[in-house]
Order: structure tokens, then sequence, then C-alpha cells
């Protein structure tokens, strides 16, 4: 709980307390119980690094001095953020903060946490006014904060210990080593960094430079920068970049044509500024999710490209709630060019999920071309190709990789569903032949690498043995159908050099059987009734 609702949560004055704004303590454990049936994790944003400096309704100044949970002086007071420090020495700070930890997870059931601000807990200057390098005579010098540095370390052993399948993230932008190891390691037990340095880049990149300055060397880097066995967590985006005062990444790549240029109905041919907004915004959610890290952060409404900012009421504006939600119904209006985002996003997890490269010790960076704005890398069993060029399309280009094997195309953002230019349709069907070495690589392929896209390939025998479609008993009721034997599948082929479509059933176990590496069709129920596609993953 929280007296200030402009401070976003983050000025804690009841910390055993869930915000009363959003519901009851009950409704709390109802949404986490309904969470944990769909197979979603929940963690919580927890802020123990810093307490509001409230005394009447906050735990500052509990037994009227400066220093009871709190140090005393200018060392409990964080000047940037007018808040108190925590004295995480003593015993009855400790005792209450980790009390805290077990509640949040004995009582509510969250299955882990998000740390923040512990960049503020790991020095004593807060890390104010201060660059990391990576050196690490920055981080266990005379700034190193000893004691918060404990304290963290036994909040993570307690939580692992508690629940052993518990996830803590870090929100470090120091780059602290150990920080994501475990304990008994000497390490601070987090699971996960928070990889910060990755969204401030894209809003620097959009905010100050032209798309033809992007240094493809400098965004490698960026998104590669943690060191060996340290997991983090990427993004594109967050609060942080979306919150009032600044913009999300769509709004700085399109403005005010979100507004105006956005209508399939009144604009069939989208604008240049919108074309590329959609263009970058898929790579930009692709490069960060195939390079980034070993997780994958999706800020409320990244996925379709959402317009404006976040703000909650304050006395600044007026009290008003308009900015306090995310407009939902943007991507299912099917005459809007958000749908296209959302299409592209539900695609791009679906093909992660299919292959877990996030879970892979494999990654190799290939091609950094500055010149010709092409990065291409290895992640997993996949293949990663951006040409971010803002006008040059390459054919025939020639890129090193490690497999000598046929691959295939899985994943290409310029497709028609994702609002793209349709350049690359033709070859989906097709295989990219091995052929000789290059970039320091035992093998190559040759590529048509239209400008503004993505492709991402896999290898040739990872996809065999066809098409299975399963219908769930969800599907099934709706279509009104007892079993999947009384779904047909048409699919569409080329004969003769036309479309025709060729009726399918189900085999005995209910699985419809299509071949091939990719198929087009459509479902018809008892009767020959048409079903619905509800999503693109049906």
């Amino acid at each position: 709980e929280h007296a200030h609702y402009g401070c976003f949560g983050y000025h804690v004055t009841s910390f055993f307390a869930p915000s009363s704004r959003q519901g009851t303590p009950e409704e709390l454990k109802l949404m986490v119980d309904t969470a944990h049936g769909l197979g979603i994790v929940v963690l919580m944003d927890l802020v123990h690094a810093h307490a509001s400096s409230n005394s009447l309704d906050g735990i500052a100044q509990m037994d009227g001095t400066d220093h009871c949970y709190t140090h005393g002086g200018p060392k409990g007071h964080h000047t940037e953020w007018d808040s108190k420090i925590f004295h995480y020495t003593k015993y009855e700070v400790l005792r209450f903060l980790l009390s805290n930890v077990k509640w949040w997870i004995e009582e509510y059931g969250f299955d882990g946490f998000r740390f923040d601000g512990i960049t503020s807990m790991l020095y004593k200057s807060h890390g104010i006014g201060k660059g990391y390098s990576g050196g690490y005579h920055e981080y266990f010098g005379p700034d190193a904060d000893i004691e918060s540095h404990i304290y963290l370390m036994l909040a993570n052993d307690l939580i692992h210990s508690i629940l052993p399948s518990a996830i803590t993230v870090g929100e470090d932008v120091s780059g602290m080593p150990t920080l994501c190891r475990p304990v008994e390691d000497g390490g601070f037990g987090f699971d996960y960094r928070l990889a910060m340095a990755i969204p401030d880049m894209f809003i620097k990149l959009l905010k100050e430079s032209t798309d033809d300055e992007w240094d493809m060397g400098h965004i490698t880097h960026t998104l590669t920068n943690r060191r060996w066995m340290e997991k983090v967590i990427a993004y594109c985006e967050s609060h942080d970049q979306a919150i009032v005062g600044d913009k999300t990444l769509a709004f700085w790549m399109m403005d005010a044509e979100m507004y105006t240029g956005m209508s399939i109905q009144t604009q069939p041919k989208a604008s240049m500024c919108v074309d590329r907004g959609l263009a970058l915004h898929k790579m930009l959610r692709m490069l960060v999710l195939g390079l980034g890290g070993e997780g994958y952060l999706n800020f409320m409404g990244n996925e379709f490209g959402h317009p404006e900012w976040i703000d909650f009421p304050r006395p600044e504006n007026g009290w008003t709630y308009d900015k306090c939600r995310r407009r939902w119904d943007l991507a299912e209006d099917v005459l809007l060019r958000y749908k296209f985002f959302q299409a592209f996003d539900e695609l791009m997890q679906a093909c992660e999920n299919r292959f877990s490269w996030l879970g892979s010790e494999h990654q190799y960076v290939t091609v950094k071309s500055n010149k010709d704005k092409i990065i291409a890398f290895e992640r997993g069993d996949l293949f990663f190709v951006f040409n971010f060029h803002p006008s040059a399309s390459y054919t025939d280009y020639q890129i090193g990789l490690s497999w000598n094997e046929p691959m295939r195309t899985v994943m290409d953002s310029d497709e028609a569903r994702f609002g793209g230019q349709a350049r690359l349709d033709h070859g989906h069907t097709n295989v990219f032949q091995p052929m000789a070495g290059v970039d320091g690589r035992p093998s190559s392929i040759k590529m048509y690498l239209p400008s503004r896209t993505v492709q991402v390939l896999a290898k040739d025998s990872l996809l065999q043995g066809g098409v299975k479609i399963y219908a769930s008993k969800d599907y099934l009721a709706r279509a009104g159908a007892k079993s999947a034997t009384e779904l047909v599948a048409q699919l569409e082929v080329w004969k003769d050099g036309k479309m025709e479509s060729v009726p399918t059933k189900s085999d005995k176990d209910g699985c419809l059987a299509l071949g091939g590496i990719d198929a087009t069709f459509t479902l018809q129920g008892p009767g020959g009734k048409a079903l619905e596609c509800v999503s693109s993953k049906d």
C-alpha cells in the first residue's frame, strides 16, 4: 500500500497490505489462484530498497526518532527519491523485511519477486552520479554497502528455501558481479538481472539518431553485454520509458500518425511513417527476444504498439484516469493496424515456445555490418538475420553459419499477416542449401534480405513430420462437436496452376495430419459449419 498515487507504488507505506485501490486482499488471492490455474507464474514487484518518508501512515519515525527502522541523519535519507533507507543490520529490521518476503509467498501464493531499485542498496552512494564500465574496482571498493549485500543474500536464501521453484529478479543498472550466482558460491542469489541498458539504448537511438546512423556493433554489444552464466531479463521498454514525460517505442516512431494513420479502412496503404514504425517495432522485439538474454519482459501494451504513455491520477494532471489504463481493444479491432503488431508478437512467442532458444547457451553473432546495416546471429538451433537498412535490400547476401545442412524460414516479419509487404512469401516453401564457409564459420547460405525485415531460420531436419493439429475440449465444445473426428480441414493446395481446397479428416486419435512444413486451411464442424479462427495460434 502507498499513500501517493503518483509514485507508481514505489513509496510504500504499508509493507504487509496490498493496495486498496485495486481491490480487496481476497480478490488479489483469487487473481493469483486464477493465474496459477492458467499456468502463469506471478511475481511481485518488491520494494525493500527504501520506505516512504511518511511518518503518519508509514514506518518512518515509528518510535518518534529518525533511526527506528532506518538509518538516522543524512545516511537514512535518499536525496533523489525523498525516501528513507533501511538499517539492514538491526535484528528487528531483518525480522520485518524477511517476514514480509515470507508472508507474500505463504499468504498470497506469489512465485517470486522483482527486487526494485537494488542499485541504491548495493552502494553507499546509491549509485547517484556514477557510471559503471564493468571494472571490478567500481563494485568492490569502499563504496560497496556490505550491510545491504548481506541482506539481499539472506532474502534470496530464505525465498529459495521456502519455495525452491521461486524466481527472483534484481533491478540493477550497474552490472554488479555475482548478482545472479548462488549464495553458496558467494553470490547474491538472484536468478535473473534486468538488462536495463537495452531499453535505454533504443530510446536514445530513436531520440538522437537517424536510422542510417544506428551502429550495429553498439547494438549487438549492448544486447550481449552480460557475464558468463549470469542470466538476464531483456526488454524493449518498461514504465521507465513509458511514464508521463516520455513516450512508448511505438509513439516515438509514429507519433501523431498513431491517431490518424492506423485505419486500414480509410488508409489501405500505410504511410511511410507508419510503415517504418511497424517494421522497426517488429524487428526490435525479435532482436531483444533473440539476443538480449535468458528471459523476455513484455511491458503492458508493448505487444501491440500501444500509443501514448502511462500516468496515474495526481494533482498535476487534475486527478484524471485518462492515461491510467491500456487500450486492449485497439489490437482486437480488425480495421486497425495494431492487430499486425499483436499478430507478430503471438507468433514470435509461439516460435520461442517451439524452439526454446532462451534456454540455450549457444549464441554467436556472425555479422554486425555497419555498412550494410545487417545483424545475423545463431541462438540455439535458429539463425536470425536482420536488415536494418532504411532503403537497401540485398539479393544473394552470403552469411556464414555453423550448420552444414539445409535451413528453412520459420518467421518472416514482412508477411502480409504482420502488415508487411510480402516480399519473401514466394520463397517460404524453399530451403536454403548450405554452401562453403564465410565469416569464419564452416558453412554459409545466400539470402534475399529486404530492407527493414527480420527472418528466422531453423534447421530443415527439425521441421520434418508434417503439420499435426489437435483440438482441445474447449474448442470442440465451441464447435458443437463431440470429438475431433467430426472436424474437417479444407486444405488449400496448388493444383494445375490454381488453388484448390482438399478436405482432410482426422484419424482415429483425433489428429488432423496435413503433411508438409506449413499449411493454410479452414476448419469445418459438424454439418459443414465453418469454424471461426479465434486467434492466429488456433
